[in-house]
């Protein structure tokens, strides 16, 4: 992509977010921040979700 396509689409993308009601853009931030995933897992990834899942297996 050249820098002029990359100027253009960013501009585009800040022009849509721009126009956006102020309470629309915090709800959608609020509907991201809801389904973000655990804490454990986005530091770790995977390992602690196998560790859980080991555990859990021997539990039964």
């Amino acid at each position: 992509m050249k820098t002029n396509d990359y100027v253009k689409f960013m501009t585009q993308q800040f022009v849509t977010y721009a126009q956006q009601p102020k309470e629309e853009r915090r709800a959608k931030r609020e509907e991201k921040k809801a389904y973000r995933a655990p804490r454990s897992y986005r530091l770790f990834g995977l390992i602690p979700f196998a560790v859980s899942q080991t555990f859990r297996q021997f539990k039964k």
